[in-house]
């Protein structure tokens, strides 16, 4: 945690306890905020759909999600929180539950209002199991069934888990997702050795770039309009949003929940989002703890966080945004990039996530970035934070062969299993009913790949034979995973200076 001169690439600029000036503490965050914009938007549109909610309601959802995001961001970084610089947000582990519930509400021919009561409500009542989980410290001890030959191919199989909306996405306009594409590499990776701006905001940037090319294109006619890079419609929401609103920040705003068999069924099926949910947070608390160059998370770390997210679902059902919230995978693939892993910038993200909704025209132009745009961040952050997952396997013994035997069982299950599920479903039974609330439990973690590997992986690693503590990696982790280790990491944090930053580490 030394703050002399790395050669290190990795070796971040600006350390969690560093404390950039506020203006450029709120630069930085607004970076971070873009990183998580596509999939915050995403899973309510996603909802909105299914429920069949009319455009502004459906714009209504999409700015409580952001007001959530910036509630549980702070909670995460508070005294209820682990602290460490990672967003919170919504997650897609509770979309198969969600639909589930949609379907029973369909069935009885119930209209939007009700289904959004159903869905929070049982939101809501699973939330309370995240909660004890964390803050009685069980996720804690169940984290020590957790090797590195479990957790490097879980987080891996976090940045591999959206391989389907990189290359398919940038597809819509390949002119435009490249420009992107190719300016996030260049901004971090060549100029950033050059200059301190794209060395802070290569992410900032290169979007600025691709919506700046998108407008020329829309304007100058050279993108038509159905292409997912054309703006003519974003334009035309900027101008019909309001100036400013305040629904976002009303509770129960579509009606206070009600508590019956759908709610209860409901919950039930929650959980196993709610298992996908912590098993992916607890990759990316190890993912964001060795990118951002702090000691490996102790049960406590991993505790606390975990018993926040649980705090921020039951936040997000007051709010009623239809879903939970979980750390951000995206943002941590951003700090690989910008090497900023500042606390202060995290917070100041948060502020952001949470004041911004209530501008509407300002929040309108960034629900106008591009499809193409958001792919090409993909794919350039995912590939990052799989890269990640996989650097914690150097503290195994990969010339053992029961454990690559384990490592590849557990990748290629969390890549096979979901697409068979995925295209063939095992839901039976009745809506409502005991069997179709059990199936939807098993359909939900086995669409959900990191679900599958970190399972997987897990049993196989503790049953099987033929391996010692110190080869499957734990030795390692067990001593460098301690209080003592952040007690003292968080005694040279408060010795940094206000705006300390390692820039001779740009060399």
């Amino acid at each position: 945690m030394s703050n002399e001169a790395k050669n290190d690439e990795g070796w971040v600029i600006y350390p969690i306890g560093s404390k950039p000036k506020w203006g450029l503490s709120f630069l930085l965050g607004a970076q971070q905020f873009l990183t998580q914009f596509g999939s915050t938007v995403i899973i309510p549109t996603l909802v909105g759909g299914a429920m069949g909610l009319p455009p502004e309601e459906l714009a209504l959802l999409i700015s409580t999600m952001f007001f959530c995001a910036g509630i549980t961001t702070l909670i995460q970084q508070s005294p209820l929180g682990n602290g460490l610089p990672i967003l919170q947000g919504g997650t897609f582990s509770f979309l198969g539950p969600m639909f589930a519930i949609v379907g029973m509400c369909s069935a009885q021919g119930l209209g939007y209002e009700i289904m959004i009561q159903q869905v929070c409500a049982s939101v809501m009542i699973a939330s309370l199991f995240e909660i004890i989980i964390g803050y009685t410290g069980l996720m804690g001890l169940i984290k020590k069934a957790f090797s590195p030959i479990v957790i490097g191919p879980t987080i891996a199989m976090i940045g591999l888990a959206l391989y389907n909306c990189g290359a398919p996405w940038m597809a819509g306009n390949w002119v435009i997702s490249i420009i992107t594409f190719v300016a996030i590499v260049l901004f971090s990776q060549v100029f950033a050795r050059k200059s301190k701006i794209f060395a802070l905001f290569p992410i900032l940037l290169a979007v600025i770039l691709g919506w700046v090319c998108s407008l020329i294109g829309t304007l100058a006619g050279w993108i038509p309009e159905g292409n997912p890079a054309n703006l003519k419609n974003g334009l035309d929401l900027i101008g019909s949003a309001p100036y400013f609103w305040i629904k976002p920040a009303i509770p129960f705003k579509w009606g206070f929940p009600s508590f019956n068999a759908i709610t209860f069924a409901g919950a039930l099926g929650m959980l196993a989002g709610y298992i996908g949910s912590m098993i992916e947070s607890v990759g990316d608390y190890y993912s964001c703890a060795r990118i951002a160059e702090a000691p490996v998370p102790t049960a406590k770390i991993i505790s606390k966080g975990i018993g926040a997210e649980g705090l921020g679902c039951l936040v997000a059902s007051i709010f009623q945004t239809c879903n939970g919230t979980t750390s951000y995978s995206e943002n941590i693939g951003s700090i690989g990039l910008t090497r900023v892993a500042s606390r202060r910038v995290i917070r100041c993200a948060g502020i952001i996530l949470l004041v911004l909704p209530f501008f509407g025209k300002f929040g309108m132009v960034l629900a106008t970035l591009p499809q193409p745009i958001v792919g090409a961040l993909f794919f350039a952050m995912f590939g990052l934070i799989a890269a990640t997952g996989l650097s914690n396997l150097q503290f195994t013994n990969l010339n053992n062969a029961r454990n690559l035997f384990i490592i590849g069982v557990g990748f290629f299950a969390g890549l096979t299993i979901p697409f068979h599920f995925g295209a063939n479903s095992i839901v039976t039974g009745e809506a409502g009913s005991a069997a179709y609330v059990l199936t939807n439990i098993f359909q939900t973690i086995f669409t959900t790949g990191m679900a599958v590997t970190a399972i997987i992986t897990m049993i196989l690693d503790n049953l099987l034979p033929g391996a010692t503590r110190e080869e499957r990696g734990l030795t390692v982790w067990e001593s460098e995973a301690s209080d003592e280790a952040w007690e003292k990491a968080e005694a040279e944090w408060a010795k940094l200076e206000v705006g300390k930053a390692n820039w001779h580490n740009l060399k």
